[in-house]
């Protein structure tokens, strides 16, 4: 059984930084395309960035050239360097395949950038 555990969230002011973190408890590198997903209140869950096995990655134009998606295959994590943060970034974050898989989803991570 997949289980993917986000961490690294919490509260940030506006134009700072924060890295996620998404663990995987078992390899699927070879598998699939692994992607960050976000959902704020009141809003429908929409695709941060993901990223291929070979490293290529793609993201929402909201978020281009503020986060980086990397994966580090050792270590089997994702990871979400996110920089300039703004308050329509906060959200819980989640990391998941790409195209998500409902069962694949966890518990996310709370990011609130407020002053």
């Amino acid at each position: 059984q997949v289980q993917l555990v986000e961490s690294g969230g919490g509260l940030v002011q506006p134009g700072g930084s924060l890295r996620l973190s998404c663990a995987v408890s078992r390899n699927i590198w070879n598998l699939y395309v692994m992607g960050w997903y976000r959902q704020a209140p009141g809003k429908q869950r929409e695709r941060v960035a993901i990223i291929a096995s070979d490293s290529s990655t793609n993201y929402a134009d909201s978020v281009k050239g503020r986060f980086t998606i990397s994966r580090d295959n050792a270590k089997n994590t994702v990871y979400l360097q996110m920089n300039s943060l703004k308050s329509e970034d906060t959200a819980v974050y989640y990391c998941n395949r790409a195209p998500p898989l409902s069962a694949y989803w966890g518990q996310g991570t709370q990011v609130t950038v407020s002053s």
